[in-house]
């Protein structure tokens, strides 16, 4: 139902309220972009990882190379945003949740720069089980990420 107002819509099946006009504050809006590409890079070196065990065509290597290289810029950008939100939101009950995403986006970075050493290997040992697993583990780790920080997001706009 649409309330008078005109600046949230209510949804029957849910008590959850969403803005119409679609505001959300800009830090939020830009760590959201910022943390898209980790989880669309690293998914995409797992996809050429699959398909190079698969293949065997060299260029797969390469494209998981350059994929994670993207995913570790843009990831390290996150992880320390993230770090400066749980450091200036300390004494909000929420502390803790925010510390953990922060824990979770650390370990997803870490793990990818431990998997863009393993692919700068030579080529046919850069992938293997190591190599899969690995971009498995940080595939993983950023679709958490993104799970935590959007289902938060929606909280905190429900929550207004």
């Amino acid at each position: 139902m649409i309330h008078a107002t005109l600046f949230q819509y209510e949804d029957p099946e849910t008590p959850m309220t969403y803005p119409i006009n679609g505001r959300r504050s800009f830090s939020g809006a830009v760590h959201g972009n910022l943390l898209s590409f980790p989880i669309a890079l690293f998914t995409m070196a797992l996809a050429c990882d699959i398909a190079y065990l698969n293949t065997a065509e060299i260029q797969w290597t390469n494209f998981a190379s350059w994929a994670i290289a993207g995913a570790l810029l843009f990831g390290g950008l996150v992880a320390a945003w993230a770090l400066v939100d749980w450091l200036f939101k300390l004494r909000r009950a929420d502390s803790s949740s925010r510390l953990f995403y922060f824990a979770v986006v650390a370990l997803m970075w870490l793990l990818g720069l431990v998997n863009a050493f393993h692919h700068a290997r030579d080529a046919w040992s850069s992938v293997g089980t190591m190599g899969v697993g690995l971009s498995a583990a940080t595939t993983i780790l950023a679709l958490i990420a993104g799970w935590m920080f959007f289902s938060r997001t929606a909280r905190l706009e429900a929550a207004r």
